[in-house]
């Protein structure tokens, strides 16, 4: 088992931003600070949490002997000590606390081994061992731990400490389903189903092989899919996520947590049928791939001037075109079944709706506030609560109109007195204008002309000067 080259561990982000250092400090035996420094002790299993989940993406973790296959994405394969070797680095060794990383994850569900996850009918979100928890979360750890050396509960985890790295590499060695990975492919995958879903029930219908080919371009970022991958993320989606049933080679997506749903006669006829289309629909694109084939080689042997081999090619064509034609009018009618039989079966979901609609439309018209003889009790009974309401609202502005009538007053006092303030702001503007003028004298604000005024003769004289000119 070969490592992964320095350059593609450089390329995850925990070994981009660790110095040689941290490494040293990462790759040496820490199960031990557990108990001394805890903070520490997170802090390195987490840093090598992400580094697992990270390899194992990009397809470095693969079981030699699949190597030649499509890695897998979700299922670490914990070989052994030689697992180590994978993330051994020059100048810095191999890791060895792992098997420690890997008993941790276990411990918080963040790794699932394969076989449990497989083959448990529980869902991998169910809260476990009920005395488990109520010890874990409400006892507290100390006691637990003293449980332990009594031999009360399992105490493998005190003793995992102690032992060396090739017995803790024992204990933890198998295939681990990791659960991040898991649900991100799973999420994207539900996330793909959605857009592509058009209401037509074959929409929702896969076999195994479709099921691959359609998300395998999503589920881990054009990655393909291995076949252990399909089995861990079809249990997943059916089991915890209630987003598929399965039954046989029939995989069917339905509404998210449904529970009372199941793959019938109908949706395998219907898959039965979806699938004989794609795989005509594939054969007439190949088809036409071969006659244009013949057609080019056809034209090159003219071009050539070998004429018995273009006459070869043409015949050849011929043949193909035949197929062809029989396959595309074996393909129209499979695609006219496929959408009557489509039709019908949502016929039959619309005929489900309108029964369930009217049974509840008859469930709510049986509600005794509904009857007709109820029904007029209540209206009257409004009517007569709503002539109650108005004659109080007539009593009490009544009420309110006899007191404002007691509370009247005098207009003639009222203008007597708006009068009198008139005067009062007339008084002061004179004075104010007195004083302001009185201001202006005590200043020296007059000047004496200095020239004397002009000398007019009187009016009268005037009018005789006048008089005599005229004359």
């Amino acid at each position: 088992m070969s490592s992964v080259p320095l350059s593609q561990l450089s390329a995850l982000p925990t070994f981009a931003s660790s110095s040689t250092s941290r490494l040293k400090s990462l790759y040496s035996d820490f199960t031990h600070q557990k108990h001394s420094n805890p903070t520490s002790y997170t802090s390195n299993v987490d840093w090598w949490r992400r580094t697992l989940e990270g390899a194992l993406l990009r397809g470095w973790l693969s079981d030699s002997r699949t190597a030649s296959s499509t890695p897998d994405r979700t299922v670490l394969h914990a070989t052994g000590v030689a697992f180590s070797e994978y993330f051994r680095v020059e100048g810095v060794g191999k890791p060895l606390s792992i098997p420690t990383v890997i008993s941790e994850l276990c411990t918080s569900k963040a790794l699932i081994p394969l076989t449990q996850f497989l083959n448990d009918s529980r869902s991998i979100y169910d809260p476990g061992w009920l005395p488990y928890r109520i010890v874990s979360f409400v006892v507290g750890k100390p006691l637990w731990w003293t449980l332990g050396q009594l031999g009360i509960v399992d105490s493998q985890a005190n003793s995992f400490g102690d032992a060396s790295t090739a017995e803790r590499w024992k204990k933890v060695k198998g295939d681990y389903v990791v659960v991040s990975l898991l649900e991100a492919a799973a999420e994207r995958i539900l996330e793909r189903q959605r857009q592509r879903d058009t209401g037509n029930l074959a929409d929702s219908l896969y076999s195994e092989e479709t099921f691959r080919e359609e998300f395998a371009s999503c589920a881990f970022e054009h990655a393909p899919l291995s076949e252990l991958d399909v089995k861990v993320l079809l249990r997943f989606l059916e089991r915890d996520k209630r987003a598929v049933v399965i039954k046989g080679e029939v995989i069917k997506f339905v509404e998210q947590g449904t529970v009372d749903s199941e793959v019938t006669a109908v949706d395998s006829g219907i898959l039965a049928l979806k699938t004989s289309v794609e795989k005509l629909q594939a054969q007439a694109e190949s088809l036409q791939r071969r006659i244009d084939d013949r057609t080019r080689q056809a034209s090159e042997a003219l071009r050539q001037k070998r004429k018995e081999v273009a006459l070869t090619h043409l015949r050849t064509r011929k043949q193909l075109e035949d197929v062809h034609k029989k396959r595309l009018d074996s393909l129209g009618l499979l695609e006219s079944t496929l959408l009557r039989v489509e039709t019908s079966a949502g016929d039959i979901e619309i005929m489900k709706s309108y029964q369930s609609s009217t049974a509840t439309l008859r469930e709510i018209l049986s509600h005794p506030l509904l009857q007709r003889d109820k029904i007029d009790e209540t209206m009257d009974a409004m009517a007569s609560a709503n002539a109650d309401a108005r004659e109080v609202d007539d009593a009490i502005q009544i009420g309110a109109d006899m007191a404002q009538a007691d509370r009247a007053v005098d207009e003639d006092e009222l203008e007597a007195e708006l009068a009198a303030l008139v005067k009062d702001m007339e008084r002061e503007k004179d004075e104010a204008a007195v004083q302001a003028q009185r201001e202006r004298l005590s200043a020296g604000q007059l000047n004496v002309p200095a020239h004397s005024p002009a000398q007019h003769p009187p009016v009268e004289e005037a009018a005789t000067q006048k008089d005599r000119v005229a004359a």
